[in-house]
């Protein structure tokens, strides 16, 4: 209801305000608790259970194929973001946040199935990958609507708050991973986990699937998406008017996660197994730093989306890339002490910057994109942007450490990606504030009126 002049602003969310909060954020929570296991096994497990053939012939190249399925999906990922964008432009947000939900988490829990090299032979290692792929198209239309859903409900001066609750499905979802995998390789042995203790944390994203549907399906949607329908705006063809009239904008949102995304798969992907199989420091320490450094993220994902309303999207970012730039040479002196808790402080410190370069992401990116294309312009733009950062940060990382011997040239690699996204940033024009419909749509009164 539409608040008058003078009269006291609503300060309080509703049940439906949190429903909508909870159901963005537990699609990406999932995502990324299957992201964060899929990657910590590619780390330890699958290198010897199904790329072992390579491993025998060079040392090193079985572990280098395994880090390379974490990056295969993510050249699906503009693909799951093309046709979810088509169709959540055209059919809605909700229908597709339910699609994708069940999709991701259905490939998850069969390689918590898949047969192994020994049991099946090239198959095994053909099906991880194409369940992989699957992830990766699921994944690639599964942000977008969420973001959309999350700001497109939003109060107008609250849209970097309430867009950095999908985000915030990153840190949560690699603390539930990192809880599951903590207590797996603290209860058992490394030859256990390595048997068939590994397919549980896989296995357990059933009940994630089961919790999410029910969250998603009760969440009312987007009052945005709505109106436009309600206006019948023409959105038959929202992929061929996006790269008419938008292309700068989808090279922008790529470019401009980069950095991120490349810093946040090194902690996703690759310095727990580095501190395990490189340093030789032991798993369940390791895991428990990892553990409290998701919280920091979490907390800092959050600053960063209330400090975007504060002092704008642009300005956010650029301090938290500022950040990530400085901090990647002390963090590597810091790891490479063996000190697990050096180790801790490390990659905790890194998630000041990491936060604040992903906590505004969802608002700025709704902003810059007009309603009819928003979901394919950000869903694609975000998929790029993991293509060119995350998709094999993990492989680069390993490759440069066998190459130079040195950990500092990983540091080095990041710092270079956080300058392309800091100069792609400072390129866009701030989007705080502005209307996510036309300047006369009831729409756009409604949420600043509620804001």
């Amino acid at each position: 209801m539409a608040v008058a002049a003078g009269q006291p602003q609503p300060t309080r969310m509703s049940a439906a305000d949190r429903r909508v909060l909870a159901g963005t954020m537990v699609g990406t929570t999932i995502e990324w608790y299957d992201f964060f296991i899929f990657a910590q096994a590619a780390g330890l497990v699958f290198a010897t259970l199904y790329f072992g053939p390579l491993e025998t012939e060079s040392a090193g190249l079985g572990q280098l194929v395994s880090l390379a399925t974490i990056g295969i999906s993510f050249f699906f990922r503009p693909l799951g973001a093309v046709i979810a964008g088509r169709l959540g432009d055209r059919i809605g947000r909700k229908a597709m946040l339910v699609f994708t939900l069940v999709l991701m988490g259905s490939a998850t829990a069969l390689i918590g199935l898949l047969p192994t090299y020994a049991q099946i032979g090239v198959w095994a290692p053909i099906l991880l990958m194409l369940l992989r792929i699957l992830q990766g198209f699921s994944a690639g239309g599964e942000w977008g609507g969420a973001a959309l859903m999350a700001v497109e409900h939003a109060p107008v001066d609250k849209r970097g708050f309430w867009g950095a609750y999908p985000q915030i499905g990153v840190p949560v979802g690699m603390i539930l991973a990192t809880l599951v995998l903590f207590v797996l390789r603290s209860s058992m042995s490394a030859e256990a986990f390595l048997e068939w203790g590994w397919r549980i944390p896989f296995l357990l994203s059933v009940v994630l699937i089961v919790i999410g549907y029910f969250i998603r399906s009760a969440v009312a949607e987007s009052p945005v998406f709505k109106h436009m329908i309600e206006r019948k705006r023409d959105t038959a063809t929202p992929l061929r008017n996006l790269m008419k009239t938008n292309k700068r904008e989808v090279i922008l949102a790529a470019v401009i996660f980069i950095g991120n995304n490349a810093a946040g798969y090194l902690v996703i992907a690759f310095l727990a197994s580095y501190a395990q199989r490189t340093l030789g420091m032991p798993a369940a320490p390791v895991l428990l730093a990892t553990l409290l450094a998701s919280f920091g993220w979490l907390i800092f994902t959050l600053v960063g989306g209330i400090l975007s309303d504060r002092i704008g999207r642009v300005r956010t970012f650029q301090i938290g890339y500022g950040l990530i730039f400085v901090w990647m040479i002390p963090l590597f002196l810091l790891i490479d002490t063996r000190n697990v808790w050096l180790y801790g402080i490390g990659i905790f410190m890194l998630t000041i910057g990491l936060g604040l370069s992903y906590g505004p992401m969802s608002a700025m990116y709704a902003e810059m994109f007009p309603a009819n294309v928003r979901y394919s312009g950000i869903g694609i733009g975000y998929a790029l942007g993991a293509i060119l950062g995350g998709a094999f940060a993990a492989l680069i990382a390993e490759a440069l450490l066998l190459s130079t011997g040195w950990s500092g040239s990983i540091a080095l690699y990041i710092m270079a990606l956080c300058i392309i996204s800091f100069i792609g940033v400072s390129m866009v024009k701030e989007t705080r504030g502005v209307p996510l419909e036309a300047e006369d749509s009831p729409m756009a009164d409604e949420a600043l009126n509620r804001s």
